[in-house]
């Protein structure tokens, strides 16, 4: 039995693009890009060459990219460099990355004040605006959810709020599936991680606003302007820049290709479970390639396990919280009822995947789901 890989939101195989381009820098041209002589030019040469690239593709300048360890450390460095004091508002749907970081300002003294979230799973820009306070420092708001999909209006909750109110977007699952264009989004700092368009692990970035001060996390060198000091990595900055470019290149190909694909196996599934047994919670507005489902009857751990055995990976929500018995925290905030809440899974899919392999994985799935429910 061939497996089939349903969670590209947790993470992507790796472009052989991406690691080709990345080769030299690890075995060949391995210099440290702060050293002054010929090896070290050259590998800031290539590093300097793939922020200018992320830059060029996401509408930002190239004193504006830094370069981190991925979306966790970004967002960190964003929230902690931007919000020492002050009021910040955010929304239960946030990744855990992001959360986290928010439960630790407010032990730190920040008044965190909690969006509302309508049934849809999205945040109203009026309720953004009736929120605000003479004390808000921050807004916090994800581009697009990492469970449901739901696509938020970032740019509308960031055009409309007083110049001194900073915004911060994790763009970690948007990057990729969405157009995303710095400038224009009109944020203050947004982040984003490799591995969630083909690029390797372990590199991921920050856009910073030019002319923002934010208060580093680390201290002891120079780099990237002192926001994230340490020695900065070449080969994974050439990865993450050839994957952003593959997938910026071909956004509107893999976008037609993911709806049908996703399409193909919502259908066959409504067919072959029934739709009294299944909710679809991800609203119609949406990331191209996510799909959450609730199976009515059938406990998501369980169904989990089941559907590994049957050679199909998928997940009950991200990767980080995935070791939690808790429930969804977003379909929480969404208000849904404690049968869709206890049977939600997520299923996220790739341009590279088939139709056929579409159709293999609902059929899959819908056995799982009616040997569960008989039982």
């Amino acid at each position: 039995m061939t497996p089939i890989y349903l969670d590209h939101n947790a993470t992507t195989p790796m472009l052989p693009e991406a690691w080709e381009a990345m080769r030299p820098f690890a075995t060949e041209v391995y210099g440290n890009p702060s050293s002054a002589h010929s090896f070290g030019r050259h590998a800031r040469q290539a590093l300097e060459d793939a922020r200018d690239r992320v830059a060029t593709l996401l509408g930002a300048l190239p004193e504006e990219v830094v370069f981190t360890s991925g979306a966790t450390e970004a967002n960190n460095l964003a929230l902690f460099g931007l919000a020492s004091s002050g009021d910040i508002l955010a929304a239960p749907i946030e990744h855990p990355c992001v959360i986290e970081p928010l439960k630790q300002l407010a032990v730190r003294g920040c008044e965190v004040d909690w969006l509302p979230v309508t049934p849809q799973g999205l945040v109203e820009q009026r309720a953004a605006l009736e929120r605000l306070c003479e004390d808000t420092r921050l807004v916090s708001l994800m581009l697009a959810n990492h469970e449901t999909g739901a696509i938020q209006p970032v740019r509308h909750v960031a055009k409309t709020l007083p110049k001194q109110i900073l915004v911060h977007t994790d763009a970690a699952q948007a990057i990729g599936k969405l157009p995303v264009h710095f400038h224009n989004l009109g944020v203050t700092a947004l982040t984003a991680s490799a591995h969630k368009f083909g690029g390797p692990k372990g590199v991921g970035l920050l856009l910073l606003k030019k002319g923002t001060t934010l208060r580093p996390l680390t201290f002891g060198g120079h780099q990237q302007r002192g926001h994230r000091p340490g020695t900065e990595s070449a080969p994974l900055a050439v990865g993450l820049a050839v994957a952003l470019s593959h997938a910026v290149r071909n956004l509107d190909a893999n976008t037609a290709h993911v709806l049908e694909v996703r399409g193909r196996f919502l259908a066959l599934l409504l067919t072959l479970v029934g739709d009294d047994r299944l909710v679809v919670n991800t609203p119609p507005d949406s990331l191209p390639n996510t799909l959450n489902i609730s199976f009515l009857g059938c406990r998501s751990e369980v169904l989990l396990m089941s559907l590994d055995l049957a050679g199909v990976a998928c997940s009950t929500g991200s990767a980080c919280s995935s070791g939690s018995l808790l429930p969804s925290p977003v379909l929480q905030a969404m208000g849904v009822p404690e049968a869709v809440l206890e049977s939600a899974m997520r299923f996220s899919f790739s341009p590279i995947q088939t139709l056929d392999e579409a159709s293999e994985a609902a059929a899959r799935v819908a056995n799982c789901v009616l040997a569960l429910a008989t039982n």
